[in-house]
């Protein structure tokens, strides 16, 4: 028996053991005991999860692998849980108890997945997976670089990103058009803001929708004073700002009245 990769939920089903120990590897098991891996198709990644000295669950919407992993996994069948990461209220199974995420993730999601993580970020020391490779090199980039964005400022606010190995398509059933890669995010220390996280959200987000334009263009919307555009930082585009300059920004805009 065999699961069929459906083309909708956006699966390619890895086939390399070689690599998928290497991704399981990639967690450093520091800070938690629970581990949360969002769609194990077949398993491949999970065998070497279940080998961790940490309890294992496993996400997953398709039917068809929730009945594999039922049959092929007895002993992890009251750790499957057949629903959409996306939507599914995490705290139903853990509580406010922390616990790691990993994964080979479907790439049609992977960016909400990030999204939904950075908003359990107080549960989530640790996060481990792979992406299309673009995505998992924008997570991890720094000012300055073209794909340097929304993704890479909020999730580094928070964690400590860092590029793992890059994944061909000849390992994958079906095949992807495209390189994969594998990137690991270690929650900061000091993850807690000295700025209002939800502004912070706003200022980004606004920025960076029309990134080729200075700040003082692109944060029209939020009708700052003229007198707080005069800070040189506004003469900037996005890109041009580190992750806490994005801080200090934020700071600002809230002095000013926000």
């Amino acid at each position: 028996m065999s699961v069929k990769a459906k083309k909708h939920l956006g699966q390619h089903f890895l086939k390399e053991e070689s690599i998928a120990k290497n991704i399981a590897d990639s967690l450093t098991l520091s800070g938690y005991d629970t581990v949360l891996e969002i769609g194990p198709g077949m398993g491949v990644l999970t065998k070497y999860l279940l080998e961790k000295p940490v309890t294992t669950y496993v996400i997953e919407i398709d039917n068809e692998s929730v009945d594999y992993l039922q049959t092929h996994y007895l002993h992890l069948a009251d750790k499957i849980i057949g629903q959409d990461f996306l939507k599914y209220d995490l705290n139903q199974v853990f509580g406010t108890k922390p616990f790691a995420i990993i994964g080979n993730f479907p790439y049609n999601i992977s960016t909400q997945i990030v999204f939904k993580t950075l908003e359990m970020r107080n549960q989530i020391p640790e996060f481990s997976g792979m992406f299309q490779k673009e995505v998992a090199e924008r997570i991890c980039s720094k000012k300055g670089s073209k794909v340097y964005g929304i993704l890479s400022v909020l999730a580094q606010a928070f964690y400590d990103c860092e590029y793992l190995f890059t994944v061909p398509p000849s390992v994958f059933n079906p095949p992807p058009k495209v390189d994969s890669g594998v990137m690991r995010m270690i929650r900061k220390k000091d993850f807690k803001l000295d700025c209002n996280d939800k502004l912070l959200f706003t200022v980004v987000k606004t920025a960076f929708n029309q990134r080729r334009k200075t700040l003082r263009n692109s944060l029209k919307s939020l009708n700052l004073s003229e007198k707080l555009q005069e800070d040189s930082i506004f003469a900037l585009r996005p890109e041009q700002l580190a992750v806490e300059d994005f801080i200090h920004l934020t700071q600002k805009i809230a002095a000013d009245g926000i």
